[in-house]
């Protein structure tokens, strides 16, 4: 088995074997040719940001500056917004459904390494060798979700549809679909429902006038 797949088979492995090496260094190189470009670049960071991930959905947008791990093992789906720093090490594969909004220093790991200092340094074959090792979960958030800044994705993270994650959250734990949560580590708060709408507060609608079904 390569050692790629090993990662997608939940199997501990090598991060740093000249296969993985070689697929992490050409997106670091990308995420900095991506970070030197201005804004105004539209054509150039088009170009480079679908080098990057294994998906990039039509309308979606990451703000810069970025840095993704392996980014082949990113799909990310349609009118997509990543605000300032955003930080992917989808040793794993991440899959962030459609109209996600993730707002500054959002960061999203997959990777785990063993508990015990010793078996961190590596661990031992039977033939001899020492190999430092690590294994990874996948990280899945659904459609039309809104990250505040400084949310923290843990590994083996599963987020439903619809969901609010407070600034500043640490996501250890699974979210189900239309909820709040917040804190770390993170806690469902309460479902969202028709109470939330904006047609509540008008107060905040100025001389706007909007029309809700």
């Amino acid at each position: 088995m390569q050692e790629e797949e090993k990662i997608f088979a939940g199997q501990v492995f090598c991060p740093g074997h000249p296969d993985l090496v070689a697929i992490k260094l050409r997106c670091h190189n990308l995420c900095a040719e991506y970070n030197r470009t201005f804004e105004d670049e539209k054509e150039k960071r088009a170009e480079i940001v679908h080098q990057i991930f294994g998906a990039f959905g039509e309308n979606s947008f990451v703000q810069g500056p970025i840095q993704i791990h392996y980014g082949v093992h990113t799909h990310i789906g349609k009118n997509f917004f990543g605000n300032f720093n955003l930080t992917i090490q989808d040793d794993a594969p991440v899959t962030i459904g459609d109209r996600c909004n993730f707002g500054p220093n959002v960061t999203i790991v997959t990777p785990q390494h063993p508990l015990l200092p010793e078996e961190r340094r590596a661990l031992k074959t039977k033939d001899g060798r020492e190999i430092r090792v690590c294994y990874a979960e996948p990280v899945k958030i659904g459609n039309d979700c809104w990250f505040g800044a400084n949310v923290v994705v843990c590994p083996g993270v599963t987020i439903g549809d619809n969901c609010v994650i407070g600034a500043g959250s640490v996501v250890t734990k699974d979210i189900p679909a239309n909820s709040i949560a917040v804190g770390n580590p993170c806690r469902v708060l309460r479902t969202l429902s028709e109470a939330d709408s904006m047609k509540h507060h008008p107060e905040r609608f100025g001389a706007e006038e909007f029309v809700f079904e």
